[in-house]
């Protein structure tokens, strides 16, 4: 008799405890912030290489202040004279890729 109430004990416990991860897998929230992994099977985009020997933002000519700071911004590869000059180039991105652009055009000519 006191075999038979064990076992029904123990699968009254296994049970609940099934219930109870079941319960938890479809009552956690979606993560929302999840990135998304996607396959191309493409390589990766370069950007497009800085043309200019200055930054856009001093003027400076690149190396002078020590090794340059480099990023990509929108597809274009970004070379500034110092990190300082980051948060200028933030301010008004437009202004400095219209004046890399610019600058890049008239060495060509």
């Amino acid at each position: 008799m006191n075999t038979k109430k064990l076992m029904t004990g123990l699968a009254a416990v296994a049970l609940v405890a099934a219930l109870a991860v079941v319960i938890a897998l479809h009552a956690a929230p979606a993560a929302t912030n999840a990135p998304v992994v996607t396959s191309t099977n493409q390589p990766a985009v370069k950007p497009i290489p800085y043309p200019l020997k200055t930054c856009p933002v001093s003027d400076e000519k690149l190396g002078e202040m020590g090794t340059p700071y480099v990023f990509v911004y929108q597809g274009q590869e970004i070379k500034l004279c110092c990190p300082d000059c980051k948060a200028d180039f933030m301010k008004d991105p437009a202004k400095y890729l219209k004046k890399i652009k610019d600058l890049a055009a008239k060495q060509k000519s």
